[in-house]
């Protein structure tokens, strides 16, 4: 419970660090991330997923090394294929907790984060996107607020997807990111594969 609690305080300042880092190297002109900025400046607990009206995810855009391919999974919930990645979970680094999601949810072995990364936690994108409520959990409609890491992975390894999660994960081709993550799509045009 200590840990828990020294995390839950450490996790503000690092969030705070790591927006201020994206926003200064990575963001395009018109990224403000106006909600994300007024909600850490109001103190809202942005790593529980109770707090309204959006919280912290992250999620994985994993690359085969030549970047033809992505590792997609057919999303239970929002019944359509995305990246994998869910509500933030305490870690040492957001990209562990993006990395921790994707190999909950697709079963993939052997990921590694992207060099573009230099091995530092700053998002390839941040995206704040509307999501439906689930009345089941008596969720409103609110917002996620996604740190976005890029992974990369052998297609030819073996993927057990967790059924309660997903319907399906699966390798497709790269272009299908240009139906949800355009952000990802136009970024990855500067960014080497290091095949």
């Amino acid at each position: 419970m200590r840990t828990t609690h020294l995390m839950s305080e450490a996790f503000p300042t690092r969030l705070s660090a790591t927006v201020q880092q994206y926003l200064s190297q990575v963001a395009g002109p018109r990224e403000h991330l106006s909600l994300l900025r007024w909600q850490m400046g109001e103190g809202h607990r942005l790593d529980e997923r109770t707090t309204y009206p959006g919280h912290l995810t992250t999620s994985a855009v994993i690359l085969s090394p030549d970047h033809r391919q992505t590792l997609l999974i057919d999303h239970v919930t929002i019944g359509r294929w995305l990246q994998p990645g869910g509500h933030y979970e305490p870690s040492d680094h957001f990209y562990l907790s993006a990395q921790r999601e994707a190999e909950e949810e697709t079963g993939v072995t052997g990921l590694r984060l992207h060099p573009w990364h230099a091995g530092s936690d700053r998002p390839f994108v941040i995206d704040s996107h509307d999501v439906p409520g689930k009345p089941s959990r008596n969720e409103p409609p609110h917002v996620h607020h996604d740190l976005q890491y890029l992974f990369i992975a052998d297609p030819a390894l073996p993927l057990i997807p967790q059924l309660e999660e997903v319907h399906a994960a699966q390798w497709q081709d790269a272009s299908m990111l240009g139906e949800f993550a355009p952000k990802v799509v136009e970024r990855l045009r500067t960014v080497a594969s290091p095949a």
